[in-house]
Formats: C-alpha cells, sequence, structure tokens
C-alpha cells in the first residue's frame, strides 16, 4: 500500500478522501488555492500545499502546479476525486511520466469513454443498447441540423467530452436548434477546451439508472448494484438512491451484467460508473461511463458495507480484488440528498457568502459528507455543493422517515440553501411510492413552491428574543432596567416596566413582528410573552400571555419552552440581523431601522420610470453580450450571458424596449447586483 496520497481536489470529496488514507495510515497531503487556505480539506490533511490563485484553471485544474507540488513532497500515487482533472487524459498521462500513480483508470479508458461517440461505439460493438441519434465526425451546423430534422423533435445536444450537465441543451422545436447549438459548443468548449457535440433522441420521462463498477489490474470486473438518479436539475442529480424500485432481479442482473461488458471494452481498471436511460417500457440504453468515483458512491457504501475509496487505493497500488460478484449482497435501502448553498427566491442561483453556522444531523443510518465547517467561505469560484446527507434503512420507507429527520435537524446559517427543496421532494406522494423521472422536478411544481415566502413560526420569533435579552435579565429596583443591559433603540422599546418587561421588534420579508417579554410573578425562570405583528399582512398570529421559558446550552442555540414543548432552535448573527434555524428551515430576521430619506429619495429616481434595469443577480465573468445601445429588444430576449460556478446564466429583457446602456464589457468579472444593461420599455 502507499505510504503518500496527494489528494489533487476540495470540499467534500477531498477530505472523503484523506479520511480513507488516514485510516489506512496513509499521509494524506491536500492542495489549495490561495481561496481555500484554510477550507476544511486543508485543515484536516497531514500535509498541505498551495498551487495557485483562486480561478480554477490557475490552481486546480493547473497540472504542472499539482505534479510539481506531488513530487516535492514525495507523494507516491494522486486521487484526482471527482470534478477538476479526475477524468483528464493529459492529467492522467502526466501523473505516469513524473513517476506517479493515478488513482484511476489507464489513459487509454478515460480517452475512450471521455468521448461520448467513441464510447457509444465501443459499447454497441460489445452488445449493449445505445440511444438512437447522431455520433458522426461531421460537425458543421448543416450536418447536425439535417441529422436533428432525422432524428425527430425533442433531442438532445450533448458535448462529447462533457459531463455534469455542461454543455447540454434539450431542443423542442427545429427553429431552436441553432441558437441551442451554439450555447452547447459555447459552454463546452468553456469547461472542457472541446466545443464536439453528439445528437440524441429524447426519451420522455425516462429514468436515470447507473451501476458502479469495480475492474482490478488482473482483469477482474464486478458490478456493486444500481443507483437510481433520476431527480435532476439542470442535469445535475439532487437526489440519489440505492436500489431502484423498478428493476426486478432478472433486469438488475441483466443491466448489471450490459455494464460490465461496457466497463470491459473500455480496458477499464479502477472504479468507475456506467449510465443508462430506463424508459417507460423497461427499455434501458447507454447513456456514458464516469471514468471516475462519482458524488452519489455513498449510497452503494451503505447498502454494500463497502468502503469505495479504499478499494480504489487497493486497486491502484496493483492488490486483486478479492471479491466474486456473487459475494455483493445488498441490504436494505440508502438515500442521498445534495445539499446546495442557493437561493430558492433568486432562481435557485448559488449564495455565496461565510458560512456562520453549519451542523449536520447525528443519528442511527445517517451519513454528512461535507466540505464545510461554521465560518468556512462559499466563494463565487467553485461548486456550491456544501455536503451530502445520506441515510440507511431496512427498506425505503424507513430510509425515507430517516433522511427527512435528518434533513430537519440539519442546520445552516449564512448562506441560502436547497434545503427546504429537498424536503418537499421527500414528502413528495409521488417520490414515496417510487414514481420518479428525470422530469420528476419539471412535473411536480416543486421548484416554485419553495420560493414562496414561509410563514414565520411563532417559536422562532420566541427564540430570537430569547437571544436578545441582555444576560442578567432580572429588573433592577431603581430603574427596573435590567443589570448589564445593552440598550438596541431599534430592536427594544421602552423603558423598562414595574417587573421587568422587554419588546423587541423585528422585520421578516419586510413585514414587522415584535414580541414583548414580561417576568412571571409566580415563576421568576418563566417569562409572560406576547407577540403579534405591525405589518399589513400578517405572518403569526397574536399570542397573549404566553408562558415561556429559555434555556442557552451554547452561544448559538437556544431551547425554548411552551405550552408544554421544548423546542431547540439555532442562532447566528450577522451584524444586527438575526439568522434562526428551525425545523431544516432558516429565517432572517432583520432590527427595525429609521428610514434613511436621502437613500430612499434617491433610489426612487436611479432608474427612471420606465426604464428597466437588469443587474447580475451574483458574482461572475461576462461571458458574452448580444446587444448594443440602440437596438430594439422583446420580452424574453437574452441581453447578457453571465458565467459563475461552471454555469451559464441568460439576462432577459423582461418587456418589450430599447437598450438605453451597457454597463458590461465581455470577459469583465461583476458582483451580484451590478446593472448590466439598462431598457426603456416602450
Amino acid at each position: 500500500m502507499f505510504r503518500k496520497v496527494l489528494i489533487a481536489n476540495r470540499g467534500e470529496i477531498a477530505v472523503r478522501v484523506i479520511t480513507a488514507c488516514q485510516e489506512l495510515g496513509i499521509t494524506a497531503v491536500a492542495v489549495y488555492s490561495e481561496a481555500d487556505r484554510g477550507a476544511l480539506h486543508v485543515r484536516m490533511a497531514d500535509e498541505a500545499y498551495c498551487i495557485g490563485p483562486a480561478p480554477a484553471a490557475k490552481s486546480y485544474l493547473h497540472i504542472s502546479a499539482i505534479i510539481e507540488a506531488a513530487l516535492a513532497c514525495h507523494a507516491e500515487a494522486i486521487h484526482p476525486g471527482y470534478g477538476f482533472l479526475a477524468e483528464n487524459v493529459a492529467f492522467a498521462e502526466a501523473c505516469a511520466e513524473a513517476g506517479i500513480v493515478f488513482i484511476g483508470p489507464p489513459p487509454s479508458a478515460i480517452r475512450l469513454m471521455g468521448s461520448k461517440i467513441a464510447a457509444k461505439r465501443a459499447v454497441e460493438a460489445a452488445g449493449v443498447p445505445t440511444v438512437p441519434g447522431y455520433y458522426g465526425d461531421r460537425q458543421d451546423d448543416e450536418i447536425l441540423a439535417r441529422a436533428a430534422e432525422h432524428i425527430g423533435y425533442p433531442l438532445m445536444i450533448k458535448a462529447s467530452a462533457g459531463g455534469g450537465g455542461k454543455g447540454m441543451r434539450m431542443v423542442e422545436r427545429p427553429e431552436m436548434f441553432r441558437a441551442a447549438l451554439a450555447a452547447a459548443r459555447r459552454e463546452a468548449k468553456a469547461a472542457f477546451g472541446d466545443d464536439t457535440v453528439f445528437l440524441e433522441k429524447l426519451l420522455v420521462n425516462p429514468r436515470h439508472i447507473e451501476f458502479q463498477i469495480l475492474a482490478d489490474h488482473d482483469g477482474q470486473t464486478i458490478h456493486l448494484g444500481e443507483r437510481d438518479c433520476s431527480i435532476q436539475r439542470r442535469h445535475q442529480k439532487v437526489v440519489e438512491e440505492s436500489p431502484s424500485v423498478v428493476l426486478t432481479p432478472s433486469r438488475r442482473a441483466e443491466m448489471g451484467e450490459a455494464a460490465v461488458r461496457a466497463a470491459q471494452a473500455a480496458g477499464y481498471v479502477n472504479a468507475g460508473t456506467v449510465e443508462f436511460l430506463y424508459d417507460e417500457d423497461g427499455n434501458y440504453y447507454f447513456l456514458e461511463m464516469n471514468t471516475r468515483l462519482q458524488v452519489e458512491h455513498p449510497v452503494t457504501e451503505m447498502v454494500t458495507g463497502l468502503d469505495l475509496v479504499k478499494h480504489q487505493l487497493a486497486i491502484a497500488a496493483r492488490q486483486p480484488l478479492g471479491i466474486r460478484q456473487e459475494q455483493i449482497v445488498p441490504r436494505g435501502h440508502a438515500i442521498e440528498v445534495r445539499l446546495y448553498a442557493e437561493d430558492p427566491e433568486n432562481q435557485y442561483l448559488p449564495s455565496i457568502g461565510k458560512v456562520r453556522l453549519f451542523q449536520p444531523p447525528i443519528g442511527p443510518g445517517l451519513r454528512t459528507d461535507a466540505g464545510i465547517a461554521s465560518g468556512d467561505e462559499v466563494t463565487v469560484y467553485y461548486d456550491p455543493m456544501l455536503a451530502k446527507i445520506i441515510a440507511h434503512g431496512a427498506d425505503r420507507r424507513e430510509a425515507i422517515a430517516r433522511l427527512q429527520w435528518g434533513l430537519a435537524h440539519t442546520v445552516v446559517l449564512g448562506v441560502k440553501t436547497n434545503l427546504a427543496l429537498l424536503q418537499a421532494i421527500l414528502a413528495d406522494a409521488d417520490f414515496q411510492a417510487g414514481n420518479v423521472s428525470t422530469s420528476f422536478l419539471q412535473t411536480h411544481a416543486l421548484l416554485p413552491a419553495v420560493k414562496v415566502k414561509q410563514d414565520l413560526p411563532l417559536e422562532v420569533l420566541l427564540a430570537a428574543a430569547g437571544m436578545d435579552l441582555p444576560p442578567a435579565s432580572r429588573p433592577t429596583a431603581s430603574r427596573g432596567l435590567a443589570a448589564g443591559a445593552v440598550s438596541n433603540p431599534w430592536r427594544t422599546l421602552g423603558p423598562w416596566q414595574q417587573g421587568g418587561e422587554y419588546t423587541f421588534r423585528y422585520y421578516y420579508h419586510g413585514s414587522e413582528q415584535w414580541v414583548t417579554l414580561s417576568r412571571a410573578i409566580v415563576d421568576g425562570d418563566a417569562w409572560l410573552a406576547t407577540a403579534g405583528t405591525g405589518g399589513v399582512a400578517a405572518a403569526i398570529t397574536s399570542v397573549e400571555g404566553l408562558r415561556v421559558r429559555f434555556e442557552r446550552p451554547s452561544s448559538e442555540s437556544i431551547i425554548v419552552h411552551q405550552s408544554g414543548r421544548r423546542q431547540l432552535l439555532h442562532v447566528a448573527r450577522q451584524g444586527d440581523i438575526l439568522l434562526v434555524a428551525c425545523e431544516g428551515q432558516s429565517y432572517t430576521l432583520e432590527p427595525a431601522r429609521p428610514p434613511d430619506v436621502a437613500v430612499a429619495a434617491q433610489s426612487a429616481g436611479a432608474i427612471g420610470v420606465g426604464r428597466e434595469s437588469l443587474t447580475a443577480p451574483m458574482t461572475g465573468t461576462v461571458i458574452k453580450i448580444n446587444v448594443r445601445e440602440g437596438d430594439m429588444v422583446k420580452a424574453g430576449e437574452i441581453l447578457v450571458v453571465l458565467g459563475a460556478m461552471k454555469m451559464e446564466h441568460a439576462i432577459a429583457a423582461a418587456h418589450r424596449g430599447v437598450v438605453k446602456r451597457i454597463h458590461c464589457t465581455e470577459g469583465e468579472t461583476v458582483e451580484g447586483g451590478t446593472v448590466l444593461v439598462e431598457v426603456e420599455e416602450i
């Protein structure tokens, strides 16, 4: 076995590999960009080396810098994780040239399966069915357009060198084809340095089912069963589970054997995944092979009891697999969800900033693979996935219930997340019945549903008030003011009343909320609470005379006792703002502030009547500007394409109008909220 391994990645997968190495007694070496100097994977590693500036192209994708770091620390092998250089042939070859073991398949297998066109030809020769489409070498627009007409609409344009939804576009009608082709090529070129595409017939409501493969240097290849990864958004998996509810034992064996043949056709070694589309009639078609460890590998580990990273290390060290196919007997059911830093109220765009508090769930059958901890920064430079939360149960029903409990006990404060969406998916009747497909989120309207402002629970308001109570909250005899109290004129009103009374005012989504706490005369440890709303649209029901007690287990948690119920909530401060976590949801309570008349007046006249200001929804790079000043535009027309966190975001006009001013240039990096284009409505 190796003595020292360098992990050429970051985030949760780097943490995962570091842990496996350390359990085996292997020295784990991290690399990091300047933006990740204090990241969790760096803190956990035995050694760590900076490899460049924040942009991935200058750090985690910088092959020579990573090889130099490995040579400098005398690492015998490099584990690439997933993403970045994990499926990069040049990187695997550079490792070999430097005398360093690449923990993954040989370059020839990466090259073959990295070309979706070549891969489909190879597996077809091995008797594996593929989706009807165009996989030819001719790439000019006319040839592709004619091929699209022959295949029929709807269809998919996909990057040959792609993965993870990059360079992929769905085309429903012929008139949409050329614009979609240009966008797919542009994104593929930026992501993979290769704009070659292929076309596939779009299957209606298929499932995405994949098989985990392990293969050693002696030619032994086995599969570890399947994962159903059908629930996706923007072609990115959101929920994964094993086993799939639709596969019979015979169909599972048949697809598993096809997956093994596909891997053998590529001369595959190490861990990999063969992906299939499974249609409503029970037909399956080869989609692609991922020549690396998958994000969703933990669900396979949970049902098989195998550690895939340790098997990767052993295979790379040329140890025999030591497992026969008949020994793989999955037990129970496992489900994984991906926790992203995303803003549901802003089209699920990545949310950046400091994670004020992160607390994963702890309980039987629960596992969290995280790349962040409290105090860490989520930056614009990398993928916004924070963690994966996995639950295992004796059956699917138990796994769902366990995961629902886990999400309700997950705390993330400081950045917005997709927790509400994950909870909505698990609660959906069709999901619970196993009726899913790759169009699940589009057909079930869960995405817009969780954008709606949540009502403010009473316990959240009480927790905020409890956290804002002064350290010594008993009144003094002379003034009725709590000893050591710090007055905040915009949050606390009053003087204190006889017996000790505090009134706190907050704003939640623009609606004023208030709560008054006064000492209970009979029970000195209790408070009498009166709460309500001062806004037009009430967020909570007014409560009078409620008896409340508070406990403070830590500086970031509070237990609210009310009406015989005991509830633990978590609170973090962001300046004057209170961030409160309750049952898997987060709430932002802002202090009451006096109006800034000057600022309000300036804002009112900033753009002018009938003029629309299109702003950057997040920090990113301006990839393309499609208009010039003076151009006429129509509603929905894409004016600017912004790139951020490995994705393209289209900025479109909301109304018909004239472009009055363009405030950005192509290639420029802009901050979120920056005005990009002004359009005067006509």
